[in-house]
Parts: structure tokens; C-alpha cells; sequence
């Protein structure tokens, strides 16, 4: 299985990082730091699980969709359709084993996508440095 912007058109708008942790760590840091900043974690969907139940195998995957009503709001009202990427989402998966990737949305594409103000940044564009700064050793 190769990363997500191997999979998409050029990567276009996805950012793709590299977790120095194993798997459930990345995603016990990550539902951690969402927690210490007051950012609401709306699912955490077990990927691999629901294909095991469906008969199927996939390697450890797991889609956080996390944010803020205060500040995802505002990107709604002025443009309905930034709902189809809110609330954000972050996907960590163990491509090969040991080998694990954290990708999402970056701010600017859901911006560009939906014709919003490059001031909206200040709402969504946090979240991106916040992963980030989570997978630091």
C-alpha cells in the first residue's frame, strides 16, 4: 500500500506526514493532542475493523474527523458547502509494517475548493501545524 498522495491526483491538497510512532501510538498522541486543545473528536472509525467485519483485510487504518463548532461554523455559513470537508479528518494508516503515514486535507485546498477567504485560514489552517507538531520525537 503506497501513501495518500501516491493515490490522489499529484497529492493535490493533501498533505502526507511520516509518524516516527507505531501505529496506536499515533493515534493515542493524536486523539490526545486534539483533547488538550479543546478540539472535539466527532468519530474515530477503526478502517481495518470494518473491513474484517465486511470479510475483508486492510492493514491498520484508522479516520479521526475532529474540529471546533466555534471555528468551523463560520466557514459554513459563508460557504454551505465547506461541509463536505468539515469537520476536518485525519487518516493514519501502517502502509508496511512499522511504516506509518498521517495524512489530511491541507487548509488551503478546502479553502480553494470552496471559493473561501484566505482569512478562513485562521479557523482550519491550526489543525495542520498542531498534527504535525504531534508526531515530533
Amino acid at each position: 500500500m503506497s501513501n495518500c498522495s501516491a493515490q490522489t491526483k499529484k497529492g493535490r491538497g493533501i498533505t502526507t506526514l511520516a509518524s516516527p510512532y507505531s501505529f496506536n501510538e499515533t493515534v493515542r498522541r493524536l486523539l490526545a493532542a486534539f483533547a488538550d486543545k479543546g478540539i472535539k473528536v466527532f468519530a474515530d472509525i477503526d478502517q481495518q475493523a470494518e473491513a474484517r467485519a465486511a470479510g475483508l483485510d486492510m492493514p491498520p487504518t484508522t479516520l479521526i474527523l475532529f474540529g471546533n463548532p466555534k471555528v468551523g461554523t463560520p466557514l459554513m455559513q459563508a460557504q454551505p458547502s465547506s461541509g463536505l470537508d468539515l469537520p476536518l479528518k485525519v487518516l493514519i494508516s501502517e502502509t508496511r509494517p512499522g511504516k506509518v503515514e498521517v495524512c489530511f486535507n491541507t487548509a488551503a485546498y478546502i479553502l480553494e475548493r470552496h471559493g473561501l477567504a484566505a482569512e478562513f485560514d485562521r479557523n482550519i489552517g491550526p489543525a495542520e501545524k498542531l498534527i504535525a507538531a504531534t508526531l515530533k520525537k
